[in-house]
């Protein structure tokens, strides 16, 4: 036996190991579905979903989690959370609560580290400012999930995509951390059809609740808001925007008031209350304590007016230039960055199956907070906020 067929004869062992030693509720790596068939996994010696971990880690998009605002845009403080960091948090929280369960960690990763790729500049202010241009132009609301998807899927490679598992792009559509859940339970039966569906339903209601198809879903979507719940009060109180004696009793008695007590106490309930059951669930108490330390965070964090300040400047910049790409790619204006940088060598495909509208999304979305504030001339950029650190 040569030493290829070595390596894929411990993947076939591996896989083995899976379903030997995974709760019978675990997603098996040989259960990954792709698109389209795939040398590397029938050739290879990496199961499915490590393979999709190692693709979404060497996406471009991934490289731009670097300057991605997370919820504090324009902060002057280097220990402010940024996007990167906060899907390393989820990806390690889950990953803790998949062990427990005896889950597929792969697919854990994968999901979390590719949640939030589609977010655009200046987080969820961004992402609605870019939903009025995009229903304004006709192709429907903009959501960071689904544009996750887009870019995964679509438009990486120069529109190759990179023909990820079903499973990985459904934990990464369904992974809405805005909607609360006491208890989630795999909706199994889905396909790819059934994921464009689910993405065009998404589209024309947004607060429609998708369920991801595997447990492993299922736990991310919970670690979404186990990771950013206790790491934004922490980043408000560095910023003194609000103090820690202001975390409700209610939510502290039982959570604790500070990040690592919210996530330890958070993650032991679920693995208490999911072990050895096809779902992911907190307790009651647990969970009605995490609805207040949510709606606190609302109202004192982020709809906060001291993080505001700039956010008619950034809405402004969003529609000049959504409306000067459209006009760019309408004239044919090649010396634009938007031919020169996005549009260079895409393939035929992603051309005729995209409007003007959605290309120039695509390529808004994908910009970093700095590279969007490249866009304009010095004097029209606003101003870091500078908070004591």
């Amino acid at each position: 036996m040569n030493i290829d067929d070595k390596l894929t004869q411990i993947r076939i062992d591996l896989n083995k190991h899976e379903a030997d030693s995974m709760s019978p509720y675990a997603t098996l790596s040989h259960q990954g579905i792709r698109r389209f068939e795939d040398n590397q996994i029938e050739s290879g010696y990496r199961q499915s979903f490590s393979l999709d971990v190692d693709r979404i880690l060497h996406s471009l998009a991934y490289t731009r989690y670097i300057d991605k605002t997370q919820v504090f845009y324009l902060i002057q403080n280097d220990h402010i959370t940024h996007r990167i960091l906060h899907v390393q948090l989820v990806s390690k929280a889950s990953r803790t609560i998949g062990r427990f369960l005896g889950l597929n960690e792969d697919l854990i990763e994968a999901i979390a580290l590719g949640h939030d790729i589609g977010h655009a500049p200046f987080g969820h202010d961004g992402e609605r400012y870019l939903t009025e241009l995009c229903r304004a132009n006709g192709i429907g609301g903009f959501h960071h999930n689904i544009q996750s998807v887009q870019f995964l899927d679509t438009v990486e490679r120069k529109g190759k995509g990179w023909n990820l598992c079903l499973q990985t792009l459904d934990g990464i559509l369904c992974h809405d951390g805005e909607i609360h859940n006491q208890q989630l339970e795999p909706d199994e039966d889905k396909s790819f059809e059934k994921l464009e569906n689910e993405i065009s339903l998404k589209k024309n209601s947004p607060h429609i609740n998708l369920v991801p198809m595997t447990l492993e879903g299922c736990v991310v979507r919970m670690a979404d808001t186990i990771s950013y719940i206790g790491r934004d009060l922490e980043d408000a109180i560095r910023l003194n925007i609000i103090q820690r004696k202001d975390i409700p009793k209610k939510a502290s008695a039982l959570l604790g008031d500070t990040n690592g007590t919210i996530v330890y106490r958070l993650v032991t309930d679920v693995i208490k209350n999911s072990y050895q059951k096809n779902t992911i669930a907190f307790s009651s108490e647990i969970s009605n304590a995490l609805v207040c330390l949510k709606q606190f965070n609302i109202e004192n964090i982020y709809q906060n007016p001291k993080i505001k300040k700039h956010s008619t400047i950034i809405k402004n910049l969003f529609t000049v230039l959504f409306e000067r790409f459209l006009n760019d790619i309408e004239k044919g204006n090649h010396t634009s960055v938007i031919f020169t940088s996005f549009l260079k060598d895409m393939a035929p495909e992603y051309l005729s199956s995209h409007t003007q509208a959605e290309i120039v999304r695509d390529f808004i979305a994908g910009m970093t907070d700095q590279y969007f504030l490249r866009q304009f001339p010095v004097e029209m950029r606003p101003k870091r906020i500078e908070f004591a650190d």
